[in-house]
């Protein structure tokens, strides 16, 4: 069976697909626009599909190993200023990180698989996912059984890639660290409030804050191994509301992201223990709440090889491989790598023109729809491959 080619048959399927969920862009957890849509199709496709928490799933197959194809489907809370027709209309939200192609792929895998499920000799498990973007999707999902019932061996997710690319690039990693951990933080400084004219009576939020960014700064000069990539930032500052008072709390929040599960589990620790006994040093105290706690996504090698040799077999034109793929941004998929063995890969959906300015998460970015029968078709192909070799 030839996928690319029945692909190319339903791009104007698919990319009509992409835009209808583009337009109707959703954010969050809770997103039943998209997850109407993406049940009305899996139906019409003659597959039977559940809500899964927050998110939509349906097999294919029966009995045998189970491979695990997942795709996200949320968008981001920006305007898009894209100026494509089909560009989405509220000025609230953006799919801006390509998350409507990859729903949109794998209903056109869905629907190619259904077409041969002859072909599976063993079971393919659907996963569109909510809420990727505030990493909360897959937890959401796997909290809600995804990985069980029937339970999964392995699984496989595709990202598309904006900017200054060209079409057939598809990149991974079978040696490290695919994609850093994301662990979000909010220290919530409390002191005693006063007037600014008598600070000896006050304990100043905005004072310990100050000693304590600093001293956050300092886990990645002289705690972290430089063998290891850490990146610490403190995006946000808050506190006060007048010239003239000393506000009673002051507000921290930020990320750590990193390439190693050690360095991950040491710098989170020490945020707290830094935190916690600077903000004591000026008899503040501190509470801190953990945003997101994502693991680095880190690609079974086996597994990835694999894939990307099933990928080469199909007769997609300039289809190239670039291995050693890695990125300091972070992916909930990889609660799901965590658990089970799983590959995650880029495919190029960019732009050799002034298209390709712009890159993800800019109001601005376009994506070429070009990479839709190539990403849909090694979906499929890598489904039938995969259960094959491993019935």
């Amino acid at each position: 069976m030839n996928f690319y080619e029945r692909a190319l048959e339903l791009q104007d399927e698919t990319v009509a697909n992409r835009r209808h969920m583009h337009q109707n862009a959703e954010v969050g957890l809770h997103m039943p626009k998209t997850q109407a849509f993406v049940m009305e199709k899996l139906a019409e496709y003659g597959l039977t599909p559940q809500k899964c928490g927050h998110g939509v799933t349906a097999t294919l197959g029966q009995g045998g190993k189970v491979l695990l194809l997942r795709a996200d489907m949320d968008a981001l809370p920006m305007p898009e200023e894209s100026g494509e027709p089909f560009a989405c209309p509220t000025g609230t939200e953006n799919h801006a990180c390509g998350h409507d192609f990859h729903a949109a792929m794998l209903l056109t895998a869905a629907k190619m698989l259904k077409e041969q499920e002859g072909l599976l000799e063993g079971t393919v498990k659907f996963m569109f996912q909510p809420a990727e973007e505030t990493f909360e999707g897959s937890k959401d999902m796997i909290a809600a059984g995804i990985l069980e019932n029937p339970k999964v061996d392995a699984a496989l997710a595709y990202h598309v890639a904006a900017g200054q690319l060209p079409m057939g690039l598809f990149m991974y990693n079978d040696q490290g660290t695919m994609m850093f951990s994301v662990d979000g933080f909010k220290i919530t400084i409390h002191g005693k409030g006063s007037h600014g004219a008598y600070p000896q009576s006050a304990i100043d939020p905005i004072n310990i804050g100050v000693h304590i960014h600093l001293a956050l700064q300092e886990l990645i000069a002289r705690e972290s191994d430089p063998n290891h990539a850490c990146v610490l930032t403190v995006g946000q500052f808050q506190a006060g509301a007048a010239a003239n008072i000393i506000p009673d709390t002051a507000v921290l929040q930020g990320t750590i992201r990193t390439n190693s599960p050690e360095a991950r589990a040491l710098l989170v620790r020490r945020m707290k223990e830094v935190s916690e006994k600077t903000a004591a040093v000026y008899g503040g105290s501190v509470d801190i709440e953990m945003i997101s706690e994502v693991p680095p996504l880190i690609c079974n090698p086996e597994l990835t090889r694999e894939m990307a040799g099933y990928m080469q077999e199909l007769p997609i034109p300039d289809l190239r491989a670039y291995p050693g793929a890695s990125s300091s941004a972070s992916e909930d998929f990889a609660v799901v790598a965590e658990k089970v063995p799983s590959t995650f890969m880029y495919l190029s959906a960019g732009y050799l023109d002034e298209r390709g300015t712009y890159g993800a998460h800019n109001p601005k970015v376009q994506f070429n729809e070009g990479v839709c029968p190539m990403g849909a078709a090694c979906l499929a192909h890598c489904a039938v491959q995969w259960l094959k070799h491993h019935k």
